[in-house]
């Protein structure tokens, strides 16, 4: 169960509208055009809404989906894993513990060690940089 609990209000006064229908409404932004989906910096990847450390750097990579791609949570605990009926066809959706933010969705066509994708939309995350 989340942590942290506001209303629709005050989520679309603290985030972008498309921040908005991505973390809260479920949606998903369009493939290759996200700010962090062709992005390499070295750091944190977080929750837009709650700030919360989801991804690292170290565990991204490029699975050519147009969606920042990881293969790993930085802290398996701080992410919610939920089956996904939606459009059609079965995921597994992937929201953040804290806030309930839909971040996206995880495959098992990923890279090893694990053999996960951690897809995720660029509009759901913040970026501290370590560098």
């Amino acid at each position: 169960m989340s942590q942290i609990k506001k209303t629709d209000e005050q989520w679309k006064s603290e985030l972008s509208d498309e921040s908005y229908y991505v973390t809260r409404q479920a949606g998903t932004e369009r493939p290759f055009t996200g700010k962090y989906w062709d992005f390499n910096a070295k750091g944190s990847y977080t929750c837009i809404c709650c700030k919360t450390p989801l991804f690292e750097s170290e565990a991204k990579f490029d699975a050519g989906c147009g969606w920042p791609s990881f293969f790993v949570p930085k802290d398996k605990h701080k992410v919610i894993e939920k089956s996904d009926h939606s459009h059609g066809m079965t995921r597994i959706e992937v929201r953040c513990k804290e806030c309930d933010a839909h971040l996206g969705h995880v495959f098992n066509d990923g890279p090893k060690p694990t053999g996960l994708r951690y897809c995720i939309n660029s509009a759901s995350l913040d970026f501290i940089n370590s560098e």
